[in-house]
This record gives C-alpha cells, sequence and structure tokens, in this order.
C-alpha cells in the first residue's frame, strides 16, 4: 500500500525540511506488524514527491492478534485485504515517519510551518464499504478538498460481478503540512470498518488531539467520531461531550427517533426472529449454545437471560462487530460468574475450527445468505460434518417476500451483501438435502406476518441429530 504527497510549492524541495525526511535518503521504520518505508521518487525544485509505502506482513499480523473473551480473536487468521489497502496501519504509520510534522515542529525551517503550500495526495487503494464514494467526499470536501475517485471492479474479467467496495483517491488543496497529515491521520481510518488495534478511551485522546482545530466545525464529525471509534457509543458519547465543551448533545450519536415504515417492519422481524430462535434453542434443552455470526450479540442477550444456558459462545468474523457485542453486553460490569458464561471470538464459518466441537446447539441467523454459493458446501462440512451439534437452527431471508418492501422486487436482493436468497422451495430443498446427507430430521418454519401466494419475510431450518 502506497500514498504520495506531491507539492508544488517553490521551492518545493522545502518538503524535505517540512517532513524532517530527507530527499536523498530511504528510511525505514518499524511497525508491529512490519515496515514502512519512505522515500522519494520525485525531487526536484518546482515538485517534490514522498512515498510512504507499507510493508504489511501477514504473519506479523496474526502473531500479535489480540483475544476478546476467547482464543484466536484476530484479524488475520484468513484471506484479508490489510496488506493492500490504506487503512489504520496507513494511520500508524503516517504518525511514525510524520511525527514532528504532524506535531507543526519543523527544526531548520520553523517558519514554514505555518505556511499553506499546494498538496496533491494519492492513495492507490482505500476501502469504503459502508458509504462509498459519498461519505469519502462527505469527509474530505468540506475541508476545502478537490476530491478526485476512481472505483475499482471486482474483476475486469467479469464485469458483471460488478464494483468493488475499494477506490483510488487523489485529493487537492492548498493548506499547511500539519494539517494535512492530521486530516489524513483521521480521516482514512473512518472510512474503514476494520481497526487493527483494541479502542479504548486512549483513541479518545488521540481523535481529539488530531482532530484540533478542523473536527468540532466539520458538517459530519458526528459521524467521524462514531466511525473512528467503530460505532462504540460509550466513547462516541466521552469523545462528543469533550469536542462540544457542554453543549447539548443528548441525541447526537443515537439513531434517527423517526423510522420509515420499511425501518420499522425489518425491525420487527428482526425482534419476532431472535425470540422465536431463542424459544426453539430452550425447547431443545441444550445447555452449551454456539451462535454462528452472532454479530452485536443480541441473540446472546436474550440466551443470558435463561439460567438452563451454561455456555454461551459468540463467534464472528468481524472484529468490529464483536467489539459491539461485548460492550453491549455489558461485558466488563458482569459479573466473574457471568462473565464466564460468555465467550466471543473471531472465526469463520467456511474453515474447520475445534472451537465449534462440543455443543449441544447452533444458532446460525440470517448469515448464510452473506456467502458466496460456491463456498456454501465448506460451510455445510465445518458445521454439519465436523462440528456436529445436536440441533442446528438456522434462518435466511425468504426471497419471494421481497416485493413487499419498497424499492425491491423479485428480482432485487434485501442487502448489498446478499450472495443469493432463496424462496420456500428452494430453502426447503437444502434443508432437505443437508438432512440426508448428515442424519438429521429437518423441520421449517415461517417467521413473521405471512402474506398469501408469498408466505413469510423470513424462514427457519431446525435441524434434529439422529432423529
Amino acid at each position: 500500500m502506497i500514498l504520495n504527497i506531491t507539492t508544488t510549492h517553490k521551492p518545493a524541495t522545502d518538503l524535505g525540511y517540512l517532513l524532517h525526511k530527507h530527499p536523498d535518503k530511504f528510511q525505514t521504520f518499524d511497525l508491529s506488524v512490519g515496515k514502512a518505508h519512505v522515500f522519494y521518487p520525485e525531487k526536484g525544485e518546482g515538485k517534490t514527491t514522498v512515498s510512504l509505502l507499507l510493508d504489511i506482513d501477514p504473519i506479523d499480523m496474526v502473531r500479535g492478534a489480540r483475544n476478546l473473551g476467547g482464543e484466536g480473536f484476530a484479524l488475520g487468521h484468513y484471506v484479508n485485504d490489510r496488506p493492500y489497502v490504506a487503512s489504520s496501519f496507513m494511520s500508524v504509520a503516517l504518525s511514525k515517519a510524520f511525527s514532528s510534522a504532524m506535531n507543526g515542529k519543523c527544526k531548520d525551517k520553523p517558519e514554514l510551518v505555518d505556511v499553506k503550500l499546494p498538496f496533491e495526495v494519492s492513495i492507490a487503494s482505500i476501502p469504503a464499504p459502508k458509504g462509498g464514494e459519498i461519505l469519502i467526499r462527505k469527509f474530505f470536501e468540506p475541508l476545502g478538498y478537490k476530491v478526485e475517485l476512481k472505483r475499482h471492479t471486482l474483476d475486469a474479467k467479469f464485469p458483471e460481478w460488478g464494483d468493488s467496495k475499494y477506490f483510488s483517491l487523489k485529493l487537492e488543496h492548498t493548506i499547511t503540512t500539519k494539517e494535512l497529515l492530521s486530516h489524513l491521520y483521521v480521516l482514512i481510518p473512518t472510512l474503514d470498518n476494520d481497526k487493527h488495534y483494541f479502542v479504548s478511551e486512549n483513541e479518545i485522546e488521540k481523535l481529539l488531539q488530531k482532530g484540533e482545530g478542523w473536527l468540532k466545525d466539520h458538517p459530519e464529525k458526528e459521524q467521524i467520531i462514531r466511525r473512528y471509534l467503530i460505532n462504540l457509543n460509550s466513547l462516541s458519547r466521552q469523545a462528543l461531550e469533550r469536542l462540544s465543551e457542554g453543549e447539548e448533545i443528548e441525541n447526537a450519536i443515537e439513531e434517527p427517533i423517526e423510522k420509515t415504515e420499511t425501518e420499522k417492519k425489518k425491525e420487527t422481524l428482526h425482534d419476532k426472529r431472535i425470540k422465536l430462535v431463542a424459544e426453539k434453542l430452550i425447547e431443545s434443552g441444550a445447555e452449551r449454545v454456539l451462535d454462528l455470526g452472532c454479530g452485536e450479540g443480541k441473540l446472546i442477550r436474550q440466551l443470558l437471560k435463561q439460567k438452563q444456558f451454561s455456555e454461551i459462545a459468540g463467534m464472528d468474523v468481524s472484529y468490529n462487530e464483536l467489539l459491539k457485542a461485548k460492550e453491549r453486553l455489558h461485558f466488563d460490569e458482569m459479573s466473574p460468574k457471568q462473565k464466564e458464561r460468555i465467550n466471543l471470538f473471531q472465526g469463520s464459518l467456511i474453515y474447520r475450527d475445534k472451537r465449534f466441537d462440543g455443543f449441544d446447539a447452533a444458532a446460525v441467523v440470517e448469515v448464510i445468505e452473506h456467502l458466496d454459493l460456491n463456498r456454501l458446501k465448506s460451510f455445510e462440512r465445518v458445521l454439519f460434518e465436523f462440528a456436529k451439534p445436536k440441533t442446528v437452527i438456522l434462518t435466511t431471508p425468504n426471497k419471494e417476500y421481497n416485493v413487499m418492501w419498497e424499492k425491491l422486487d423479485a428480482e432485487n436482493m434485501r442487502h448489498d451483501d446478499h450472495r443469493f436468497e432463496w424462496t420456500r422451495n428452494e430453502f426447503a430443498e437444502w434443508a432437505n438435502r443437508i438432512g440426508k446427507t448428515y442424519n438429521y430430521s429437518v423441520e421449517t418454519l415461517p417467521i413473521g406476518d405471512e402474506e398469501e401466494s408469498i408466505g413469510t419475510p423470513s424462514q427457519m431450518a431446525i435441524f434434529r441429530y439422529g432423529n
């Protein structure tokens, strides 16, 4: 991953003084998961470019993984984009390589610190999975940047696959070096969903320090704060309170009070789904339960109310979702005995994992539709052949019901990340095949309000081993 900063200030070689990096030297800095290299591909009085190149070591990324209520809680155990995109790793590299400039210091030419220079910044690849081009522009343009974006396709050989979440980004602005670096430090990781470090109150200090002088007046400050602190409400509120210096912010970080009818329907459906899954788990008599794709832990919260469950494990592929689950479960405030019942860990549905073994029941709630169909077979073997819980409760959308939602029809899917959605017959055929292959009896049930000829919005299959 490479980031280039170019200036046409006269003389452009002043950039070397501002960054405390000699244009004739190739310098390397150690990071926790690799190295950062600083060099000048172009040096001249009329134009100078400095490059920051990240060389992320995927092995170090796994070795340095952090735990959250379980073993193997690591970003990077599986294939990911971290070595190839601008993310929180880039922010750390910026602060390490250009710390003096970011703090507004220039030993040899201190008069340059407050000089606004014409800058052009190019980033080869930056992810924006939630918000895309609109979000990037909303973050940078209010600060005065001219923004140019090029969105990458998933694969040029298969244009029908559509666009990816990755963009090439070019920024232009006349601004001080300190301001430029501070903007990049804060905004690059807010566009991404993943952080490679544990987000705690220390991150509030870094955010407020780097956001000094500009974040308070930014029209998207609340969203920037939330995303920088990975939507942890308690930390976001603290940061906003300190930034606002006592201004009224009661509802600033909450979801909008008014919701559309579609949102209300989806919310009600979700509550019904979680309630029904919890009821079926109780009926199964299970004591040890595994929630695969647990997200922010809504099902886990329901199960904790039942003394029947001695162990409740939650697995998710997303580091951020598990952090949200820990916060929303109020894990840190729980009694030691209650904490012993919970085990949160990161993993994947398509790789065999011994941590999945030995559970009485497993729940897979609205998860499989996020898998590519060619990986579904791997999921089937991981869960039904190897983990082999006595009961599996699985839910997925009913494709036929999509016509009931505004702006959806039978050919569209409910979520951008859905790889497929099944009709009732398709789901039943799949469930019955699983049952015959792995010796499970199968019961299918509707979830939600039923409409004539199209059924209910969601559907459930209950698999019982050996029955």
